[in-house]
């Protein structure tokens, strides 16, 4: 199978729009272009896929709105150009979903949110609701409160982070670029666009070697990091010009446009290999034989009937052993349960959980996709 079929597969995609192609160079949203990428996501979501946008341009539309030709330096200005501004950019996506009977669901993320693994659960949790009832989400940095201290750097290591929260299969980025070249085509018209790497080729930082635009934060070098970001959880990244015609309907359809970056596993081998060497462990779960046994032989996620006592003082999303009756480590997964929660759970059916705690966080105590057996 040819790499590039990958795209033609994939079932989840985040796409990500810089603000130069937004607001046409800074000068206001251009909506027949927004109109026109949202035509070719109408048309991904009637093939079966899900779509999450990660949407640049909030700073640039506020400055247009203010009649700003200069982006401003001072941490204020810029919160009050995104908040003046995202107001104009989501009615516009909304607007424009609206002609394919599309809804659309504000986002809004800044580090915080992504490294606090509750807060990081949760949007996980309604990122991926969204999707179940075929809305877009428009995700965008919270710029309006944002400081310098935990904001991302730019919306393309957003987005592949967002890639990374929803396991997406792929991360598109749309810029007024072609690809990734071997030298700065702007300089260089013996330039060639590198059709496809691996995400982790270290010869290709001094070709990704540049400045970011007027208006956005992101270079070729922020790509090629939210590449490198984005293959952790095996999504591979096109980096591709966001004015080519029909852009994301040709790729859908394999078309060999701008450069292909692919991680060095499959998405979740890749993700198993991040649960059993990345973090560290909270707690721990004693299971009954049968549990063991569908967890070593079934490929099952681990549900709470399965647990005979819990142990530690965890937090949801935090890594747990899980160990046989004799002590010997077979399994460790993430927990969809604080420790309290999850002793009076254990041993119960899954249908009682909602009896047992007054509400229902998932049917399971640790989910297949984030388990690991060791």
């Amino acid at each position: 199978m040819s790499e590039r079929q990958q795209v033609v597969r994939a079932r989840r995609l985040v796409v990500k729009i810089g603000s130069a192609l937004l607001t046409n160079d800074g000068k206001g949203l251009d909506v027949a272009a927004l109109g026109g990428w949202v035509d070719q996501i109408a048309e991904l979501i009637r093939s079966g896929v899900e779509v999450v946008v990660v949407s640049s341009g909030s700073v640039a539309e506020g400055m247009s709105r203010l009649g700003w030709t200069v982006r401003p330096q001072q941490l204020h200005e810029l919160q009050a150009a995104a908040a003046v501004g995202q107001m104009g950019l989501v009615q516009t996506w909304e607007a424009q979903l609206k002609r394919h009977d599309l809804h659309s669901a504000q986002v809004l993320l800044t580090h915080d949110d992504l490294s606090d693994r509750k807060r990081y659960l949760n949007a996980r949790s309604t990122l991926r609701a969204l999707l179940d009832f075929r809305v877009v989400p428009i995700v965008n940095e919270n710029d309006t409160v944002v400081t310098d201290e935990i904001r991302f750097g730019d919306n393309d290591t957003l987005g592949a982070l967002v890639a990374n929260l929803i396991e997406a299969d792929g991360l598109i980025i749309l810029t007024d670029q072609q690809g990734l070249f071997d030298a700065d085509p702007r300089h260089n018209p013996e330039a060639r666009l590198i059709d496809q790497r691996q995400a982790s080729d270290r010869g290709l930082d001094a070709m990704a070697a540049g400045s970011a635009g007027a208006l956005g934060r992101g270079g070729m070098q922020t790509k090629l990091r939210a590449a490198r970001l984005a293959a952790r959880s095996g999504a591979f990244t096109i980096i591709a010009g966001g004015r080519l015609p029909s852009v994301l309907s040709r790729l859908r359809l394999g078309d060999v446009l701008g450069t292909l970056l692919l991680p060095d596993q499959g998405r979740i081998a890749a993700r198993k290999q991040w649960l059993a060497s990345h973090l560290q462990t909270r707690g721990q779960l004693v299971l009954d034989e049968g549990a063991v046994r569908v967890l070593c032989q079934g490929g099952r996620s681990l549900l709470p009937v399965g647990v005979r006592t819990v142990q530690g003082n965890f937090r949801r999303g935090e890594m747990v052993s899980c160990t046989d009756e004799a002590g010997r480590e077979v399994a460790r997964g993430l927990i969809n349960y604080d420790a309290d929660e999850a002793r009076t759970i254990a041993g119960r059916s899954s249908d009682r959980i909602v009896e047992l705690l007054g509400y229902i966080s998932d049917d399971e105590m640790i989910h297949r996709d984030n388990l690991v057996i060791v």
